[in-house]
């Protein structure tokens, strides 16, 4: 996550887009010290909210004339098909607090007010509400000139995920880099020819490459907020 996340604070934010209903990203954040940025807004229940997905994190330096800048180490995260900590609650949508890897937190009527979106089998729910808005927020962050997408441990068999990354890869100047454990069963091989853009795919396959550990000691970049190395080098 840092790897991803440590880029200069004046560019686009790192966005993570994830199909999983578990916490792992958010844990991963507590870790690193990161601050994601979600269309939750609110401190006790915090509550989901269509309009307040531009909000970012600015400061204001010492010295500075009022000109704010942004403040590293932010990150936005969508979670495309729900979450275990989401919840319909008169006809509102909050997050609802619920310890990290412990045991499950649920109202009155056991889980009937989770919300965990429907899967492509399910289309037409898709429309809904904030289902749809999720999607939005997917299709308008790489659905762009000079977009990079890079997917881990997705086997392509969401079709209402594939169609936004098939309109992604219709501009010229995007590029997708799919790293997985095996070919998904021929899935990544048959999305890359139905899109007709091989030049603009690049494919990472074999548990020795997609394996975490490997990915991040040998291939992944330092991350730049990295204070330590930083002193280092200062000092050499």
């Amino acid at each position: 996550l840092m790897s991803f996340a440590s880029r200069t604070a004046s560019r686009d934010r790192l966005h993570i887009f994830t199909t999983n209903y578990d916490r792992l990203i958010e844990h991963g954040f507590d870790l690193i010290g990161a601050r994601p940025i979600d269309r939750f807004v609110g401190a006790l229940n915090p509550r989901f909210r269509a309009s307040r997905f531009d909000v970012d994190i600015h400061y204001s330096p010492p010295g500075g004339r009022g000109d704010a800048r942004p403040l590293e180490g932010v990150v936005r995260l969508t979670k495309l098909h729900g979450s275990v900590d989401w919840a319909s609650v008169n006809r509102q949508i909050i997050r609802r607090a619920m310890p990290f890897g412990g045991p499950h937190v649920f109202g009155p009527h056991e889980g009937d007010d989770l919300l965990i979106f429907p899967n492509s089998a399910k289309d037409i729910e898709t429309a809904f509400f904030p289902y749809a808005e999720l999607f939005r927020d997917f299709s308008a962050a790489i659905c762009r000139p000079n977009s990079a997408l890079v997917t881990y441990g997705y086997g392509f068999g969401d079709d209402h995920v594939n169609r936004v990354l098939r309109d992604m890869l219709s501009l010229p100047s995007t590029h997708l880099v799919v790293i997985s454990y095996d070919g998904a069963a021929g899935r990544i091989q048959r999305f890359i020819q139905q899109c007709g853009r091989s030049a603009q795919v690049s494919v990472i396959i074999g548990p020795e490459i997609a394996g975490l550990d490997r990915l991040v000691e040998h291939f992944l970049p330092k991350p730049a907020i990295d204070t330590i190395t930083q002193r280092q080098a200062e000092i050499l």
